[in-house]
């Protein structure tokens, strides 16, 4: 790698860190960044800095967030809290994970073909829908996961499937359902002959999944269970979805693309890429991820708009080209490169021609046209709504106000804090539902304001309502004791 070469891969790295954090800022500023899932983890790794367990208001009183999921990979980011303590530096680090990502992808592209194509490769992968969308959703535990995927093949395609296993392994401080993923990676390890690096990682996987689904989890969840079954469609429970998928696979293959939008996750996922990714092992290590929310009952995780497909996006571009280095073996060497130009080429193009007409898939359209530049009428409502919160309350705030209040607040949803200690609301009247796992209505949040005393500060400002009350003193010392070590 000379240096010239290693200068254009960090100008693209560098360009792609620009526009992700422009747009993560633009984001906040505009009060478009959200309670779930930034003011989630700010609050959790916040935790963590203060050397505290990770309980995490907004998702209740007194939730412990490894009892939702399992990802203690995010307490590693606890040491930039001490740096600069506020939610906008989950988005610088999620843009240096993301970004980081283009290192492996240059690497396994080079030494298939040249600098030309991996240097291509690298912008099409920090560029593509998925990381677009995974940037628009301000932050997820799965941003880890998306350089160490990439890593994982780099390794075995180095020939060392050791450091396959070892980087597998740590998928699983990520979420615990990448512990399915490390089946995958075995297979591929099996099939490449790797058998003892190929058992270990299975070995890993299945404890790994259980370990966290069976230990962690209902050891911290409120509800003493993991609670993410959401595969009614396969069956009632794990159990019973395997005998579904093994007797009757037809049925299973069809729940795949039953709804317009799993169609069109497929589309989008594999027509750029020539559906090439069909024909390489590696798209196995993808799998488990892309068919899990397929399976899964929610509409919401069908739809490309969120962080789930970021960890596919380097997986299933590396498995297109893994085919045309095998095609450049029958074809000659010119003949493979040109097409392994062409490739990430045409994922560029497709992200070129989506971000001027798509922006739903492709969110930085607002950014590149200036469209998000200046706050609106609603984001300076919001502005005059979190001025009023004094610091060190127990306030529920409104989904888009929360990120602007976890670092001087103890602030939840409407709905999911000790009704004896809330001191503050912000009530949105222009939502169906004020979110969390179990949202009140606007309606319903008013109706609970009057009957717990409190007196309107703001009246429907742009749709926003700021209320107060008086809480007794010890009440409002347990507020303030929160962001305290």
């Amino acid at each position: 790698m000379t240096r010239s070469q290693r200068w254009q891969l960090a100008a693209v790295m560098t360009a792609a860190s620009l526009l992700y954090l422009a747009h993560s800022l633009l984001r906040f500023r505009n009060f478009e960044a959200k309670g779930y899932d930034l003011g989630i983890f700010d609050q959790a790794v916040r935790q963590y800095a203060l050397f505290e367990a990770p309980i995490v208001p907004i998702k209740g009183e007194d939730f412990h967030l490894l009892g939702d999921h399992f990802h203690p990979i995010i307490a590693s980011l606890a040491p930039l809290y001490w740096i600069w303590g506020d939610p906008r530096m989950l988005n610088v680090a999620m843009t240096a994970l993301l970004v980081s990502t283009a290192v492996p992808v240059y690497l396994v592209v080079r030494s298939w073909f040249s600098h030309g194509p991996a240097i291509l490769s690298a912008a099409a992968v920090l560029l593509f829908w998925p990381f677009q969308a995974m940037v628009n959703w301000d932050f997820h535990e799965i941003a880890f996961g998306v350089p160490l995927i990439a890593w994982v093949i780099w390794a075995m395609e180095r020939h060392r499937p050791w450091l396959a296993v070892g980087l597998s392994a740590a998928l699983l401080l990520v979420r615990e359902d990448l512990g399915v993923t490390l089946l995958a990676v075995a297979l591929v390890l099996a099939i490449r002959r790797q058998w003892l690096p190929a058992a270990v990682t299975a070995a890993l996987g299945v404890l790994g999944f259980w370990f966290a689904t069976e230990v962690v989890i209902p050891h911290f969840s409120p509800a003493g269970e993991f609670g993410y079954w959401e595969y009614t469609a396969l069956g009632a429970s794990a159990g019973a979805a395997v005998v579904f998928m093994l007797t009757q696979p037809w049925h299973a293959v069809a729940v795949l693309f039953d709804h317009p939008l799993k169609v069109g996750l497929w589309l989008l996922h594999f027509l750029p890429l020539w559906l090439l990714p069909f024909a390489s092992p590696y798209v196995i290590i993808g799998a488990p991820i892309l068919l899990s929310r397929l399976f899964n009952d929610r509409l919401n995780v069908w739809a490309p708009v969120y962080q789930y497909d970021a960890i596919l996006a380097p997986v299933f571009l590396l498995a297109a080209l893994d085919v045309v280095r095998r095609i450049a073996g029958r074809t000659g060497p010119r003949a493979g490169r040109r097409i392994a130009v062409a490739l990430p080429s045409t994922v560029l193009a497709v992200t070129l021609v989506g971000t001027l007409l798509f922006p739903q898939v492709f969110p930085f359209q607002r950014t590149l046209t200036g469209d998000n530049w200046t706050m609106t009428d609603r984001a300076e409502a919001h502005l005059r709504a979190v001025d009023r919160i004094p610091d060190g309350v127990c306030v529920e705030a409104a989904d888009t106000a929360v990120p602007h209040l976890v670092d001087r607040t103890r602030v939840g949803l409407n709905g999911t804090t000790d009704e004896d200690r809330l001191m503050w609301l912000i009530i949105d009247d222009r939502v169906d539902e004020l979110g969390g796992s179990d949202p009140l209505t606007p309606q319903e949040a008013f109706a609970r304001a009057d009957r717990l005393g409190f007196e309107p500060v703001i009246e429907d400002d742009e749709g926003l309502w700021v209320f107060t009350r008086e809480v007794g003193e010890d009440a409002a010392a347990g507020c303030a004791d929160y962001l305290r070590r």
